[in-house]
This record gives C-alpha cells, structure tokens and sequence, in this order.
C-alpha cells in the first residue's frame, strides 16, 4: 500500500524535501522519458543535492531528464510518500518531494541515463510509479495546473 498526501508549499519545512517532480508539457503534450533500465515511463524528477534550492533541483532534473533548456517551472505543491512504491523498492519513513510543472519551449539533444523522451497527447499506460505519479497528475489537475 502506497500512501500519498499533498500539502501546501509552505507547510513542509524545505529541510524535509528530498525530491522534486516536474509535470511537464510542450506545445499542450505530455513530456515522459524512459529510463534505459527501465520499459517504463514517468515524469521527469529526481533527488536533490547538498546544499541545492529544491528550484534548483526541479531545473536541473528537467533539463538532464528531457533536454528542455526553455521553459517556464511554477511550484504546485508539496507532497509525502510512503509504502512500497514500485518492485522492490518500500519506503517505510515518510519521504517529501516538491511537485511542479513546467511549460518546455525549446530541446536540446540528450545525455544521461534517459533513453527516451515521449511526447504524447494521452498519459502514459507503462509507469514506473504506478501508485505515486498518476496521484501526482490528477492533483495538480485539482490545482488547476493542468
């Protein structure tokens, strides 16, 4: 069992927040990527580093993971996990990430661990966080980001 909660940005104190998760769009599609490990999709995310602004981070992992390199990024909110997220993997602390959502302009050629970017009209079926990241979409859907 997966649990997710959403809260306001400022509620959850920036030390806790160990992740950030960009909902992006060009041109009104979806932007997902494929990691090469993986046949999976997601949106693109990751961990932040010592010492880095979670913005930061939510800027960083958007190029690394898409090769946007124009694009506007607004914070929707944060939010927790915890249970067993995919195979394998159980969170049983409380993990907090920040949720954004960026509007991508313009590409550049990829180089790192994504294989693939997919830039659809429809949400992806194959996720790679089936429990988590759906949740992820349908609240900022509630937030009237997308």
């Amino acid at each position: 069992m997966v649990e997710v909660n959403f809260y306001d940005n400022d509620s959850v104190d920036d030390s806790l927040l160990k992740f950030a998760v960009i909902i992006a769009k060009t041109d009104g599609k979806w932007v997902f990527c494929k990691h090469r490990e993986r046949d999976t999709y997601e949106v693109p995310g990751g961990h932040r580093e010592d010492g880095e602004e979670i913005l930061e981070t939510a800027k960083r992992e958007l190029k690394e993971e898409t090769g946007a390199v124009t694009f506007d990024i607004t914070p929707i909110c944060a939010y927790s996990v915890k249970g067993k997220t995919r195979v394998n993997e159980n969170i049983n602390d409380e993990s907090f990430g920040m949720l954004y959502y960026a509007d991508i302009a313009s590409f550049e050629e990829l180089h790192s661990e994504i294989e693939t970017i997919l830039i659809t009209d429809k949400l992806v079926d194959s996720w790679t966080y089936p429990l988590i990241q759906p949740k992820l979409i349908e609240e900022a859907k509630n937030r009237g980001f997308i």
